[in-house]
């Protein structure tokens, strides 16, 4: 096999890995995503990563805003996640770590147990998102989204580099917007397990089209 920590084969990651259920956090393969960790065992969390030779943990989704828990105790998590790579580590003044993960592949859950030190690891299968550890090629129109993405950002009042949007990859742009994007868990999960580019950009565009119609009564610009 070939490969290593930043370009793995699929048989090369770990059986199980940490997790970090986070409502609304969502973590995409090629993504950035930063954390301000300060809780004793996400503290631990992080802590543990380090000292893996793949630094990886595991972004899942809860499955409601306030998460609940079965009769063990474990909360209630959807089933697909995405694994971050721990790329970027800092120690605050506050006594807590702000770190950054680069997504890497999604996966998806097949038991979870309580780590002694109060995180939560699963056991993983990573082979039905193998494809996520190769650069997707595929082409989507641009024209609908961007302009769509336009109007959407227009209403919420972001500030946006449309310059740099323009030249980013369709990867990475369909990443960054699927994740700072004030969706609902729902949404945010929806996007997660699209099976290509093309169908997270149809995705996109409908929940942007829906925000802008709800928060407008239909009477948006269109242009």
């Amino acid at each position: 096999m070939v490969g290593g920590i930043f370009d793995p084969e699929v048989d090369q990651l770990p059986a199980r890995i940490p997790i970090f259920p986070l409502p609304s956090a969502l973590l995409l393969p090629g993504g950035q995503l930063p954390l301000n960790i300060f809780e004793p065992r996400y503290l631990a969390m992080v802590t543990h990563a380090l000292s893996t030779p793949s630094r990886l943990i595991g972004m899942v989704q809860p499955l409601d805003e306030n998460p609940q828990t079965d009769a063990s105790g474990n909360p209630l998590l959807f089933e697909t996640g995405c694994a971050g790579r721990l790329s970027f580590f800092q120690e605050s003044d506050k006594g807590r770590f702000v770190i950054a993960l680069t997504g890497l592949c999604r996966f998806n859950r097949r038991g979870q147990q309580l780590d002694p030190n109060g995180f939560l690891v699963a056991d993983v299968d990573w082979h039905p998102f193998a494809h996520d550890l190769r650069i997707d090629v595929s082409a989507f129109d641009r024209g609908p989204l961007i302009k769509v993405m336009r109007r959407y950002f227009d209403l919420k009042g972001f500030e946006t580099d449309w310059t740099q949007i323009e030249n980013s990859d369709n990867d990475q742009l369909l990443a960054t917007l699927s994740m700072v994007c004030p969706f609902e868990i729902a949404e945010k999960q929806a996007l997660l397990e699209a099976d290509t580019m093309a169908k997270r950009a149809e995705l996109l565009i409908a929940m942007m089209e829906m925000a802008l119609h709800n928060e407008t009564g239909g009477n948006d610009a269109r242009h």
